[in-house]
């Protein structure tokens, strides 16, 4: 294993060649251009055997991706913001076909105004496209998620599309040290590719994603969300298996830190969970009781990890850099039907959005107001726009 300083869309294009992918398909798009050019390096190179199809756009991007899978072979893509969105009438495909699909996603905000930086409205709104959906929050977690998405995605309990998001500039475009893990190695984690479910195939000709009357449709939509809530055990154990092999443990669904005994918990998304970490331990050197909650699987959602964390603390904010317009962030939308019946203060903070800093000063701000409603077991404000202009916080 080589330890490199290396670029978040780096980490992401070399955990794809080291899943030895067999069909990439490449269109650029800010911030994520990078990883599909570092892909078509590695195969000029000699160093990943696999067809690399220059396609017009990201919604043919997915088609061909969905194609390839349907012919049996493990296939990879990336895209950001506008890109995902054009991708949108294909996403439901690739579930609805139960096809493994692995995409990295370079979350970005969606336009209008335009703008580059991140932000994770791009990816919510694919919420119900039957894709798995995990947020890294460092570079060495970018590359080694690629690996564990293909094993999660092709288990046969599972069969569902994944991606993996990593925040435009924070990640995509920052270096930082990386162990990248060696051929024989991945190997070994991530065996040669072996098709979940029927493919097409000349000499053994199979019906996929065909024309489905009203009599089947609800058999077909159970059976996504059969393998949707049996995914979590797969994470698990996929996790578990990784660390034993590379001693690296991400965690499974969440990550928590410090939660046990606090009095008020953060529960955080992508690159905002290292800032957080940072000022756990400070607050904790101060003598006060907060603790942190990784939230790394958007889908499924870890409702029942959270219910129970939530049973045991006094507060609970949820930090999200997205916004639901009119009722709040996502993320709290899915943390206040978890916690639903339960006595538990709940804070929506919502920053970052476009790409504005998330300070260490930003996420005490948090904490103060956590600890602040478990004292006295009301909220100031549900929902707080963190540092924006003309708004009180």
């Amino acid at each position: 294993m080589v330890k490199k300083m290396v670029t978040g869309n780096y980490a992401a294009a070399y955990g794809a060649m080291r899943s030895r992918v067999k069909v990439v398909a490449a269109y650029p798009i800010t911030p994520q251009t990078f990883i599909v050019e570092h892909l078509s390096e590695f195969v000029n190179n000699g160093e990943l055997d696999c067809e690399y199809v220059e396609v017009e756009s990201e919604h043919t991007a997915m088609s061909t991706c969905v194609s390839a899978s349907a012919t049996g072979v493990r296939t990879f893509t990336a895209t950001s913001s506008q890109g995902l969105a054009l991708m949108h009438e294909i996403l439901p495909i690739a579930s609805g076909m139960r096809l493994p699909v692995v995409m990295a996603v370079v979350n970005r905000a969606i336009a209008a105004p335009i703008n580059i930086w991140v932000e994770h409205n791009d990816i919510m709104p694919e919420r119900d496209s039957g894709w798995i959906q995990v947020f890294c929050d460092n570079n060495q977690e970018v590359q080694d998620m690629v690996l564990q998405a293909f094993k999660i995605a092709e288990d046969k309990r599972v069969a569902m599309p994944m991606s993996i998001g990593l925040d435009a500039f924070i990640l995509s475009h920052t270096v930082e040290p990386v162990d990248l893990m060696e051929q024989e190695l991945a190997d070994k984690f991530l065996p040669k590719y072996v098709p979940p479910g029927p493919i097409i195939d000349p000499d053994d000709v199979t019906d996929v994603g065909v024309f489905t009357p009203p009599e089947y449709m609800m058999e077909a939509r159970f059976n996504m969300d059969k393998a949707m809530r049996v995914a979590p055990n797969v994470i698990e154990e996929v996790n578990a298996a990784f660390a034993k092999q590379f001693g690296r443990n991400h965690g499974g669904m969440i990550d928590p830190y410090m939660v046990d005994d606090a009095d008020a918990v953060l529960i955080t998304m992508g690159t905002a969970s290292s800032t957080a970490h940072e000022v756990v331990d400070d607050m904790r050197a101060e003598g006060k009781k907060v603790g942190l909650v990784k939230l790394r699987f958007w889908r499924p959602y870890p409702s029942a990890q959270l219910r129970k964390i939530a049973e045991k603390t006094k507060a609970v904010g949820v930090f999200d850099r997205a916004v639901s317009y009119g009722v709040s962030g996502p993320s709290f939308i899915e943390f206040k039907s978890a916690a639903y019946g339960l006595n538990v203060p709940a804070m929506n903070f919502i920053g970052g959005l476009g790409g504005r800093d998330v300070s260490l000063a930003d996420i005490r701000f948090m904490y103060e107001r956590l600890l602040e409603a478990g004292k006295t077991g009301k909220v100031k404000r549900d929902i707080t726009w963190m540092g924006t202009r003309g708004v009180e916080q």
